[in-house]
């Protein structure tokens, strides 16, 4: 065997390897919605007889204070505010929520609240439900 074939061969070999421990390739459809999807984002999205941003963002600072959360971030610009607390019985556990305030239409909003607990999806309707419920009344007591 000539020293140009068991180069080749190695070359060969080598590129054989780097395939096989090539990351395997995500899939087509990876960011695609889902059924699932557009069902849990009904679920965490209203929309409320708001003027302005400021205002809608007033109210869900206000409602998340109320429900026990630290406020980590919020930009008015954007819509968005970031909080945390910590979960009971045991305050180990730590569920965070997301919300963006958006226009929808003159003199209206669209709220989205996205929770997590312990990193993982909260994806029960009646803790969205008692998010907006606690809004709603934050709204109404702003405006008095």
């Amino acid at each position: 065997m000539t020293q140009g074939n068991l180069i080749g061969m190695f070359a060969a070999a080598l590129l054989a390897v780097a395939q096989g421990c090539a990351a395997p390739q995500p899939s087509q459809d990876l960011l695609a919605p889902t059924e699932a999807q557009m069902k849990i984002r009904s679920v965490q999205t209203r929309s409320f007889d708001v003027k302005d941003r400021q205002t809608a963002m007033r109210g869900v600072i206000a409602a998340l204070q109320d429900l026990g959360f630290i406020i980590e971030r919020a930009n008015e610009s954007l819509g968005l505010v970031t909080a945390a607390r910590f979960a009971e019985p045991n305050f180990y556990d730590v569920v965070g929520v997301t919300v963006t305030v958006r226009p929808e239409a003159e003199g209206r909003m669209t709220i989205r609240a996205n929770a997590i607990y312990n990193n993982k999806p909260i994806e029960d309707p009646k803790v969205y439900q008692n998010f907006f419920a606690t809004l709603e009344r934050s709204l109404f007591v702003g405006k008095q």
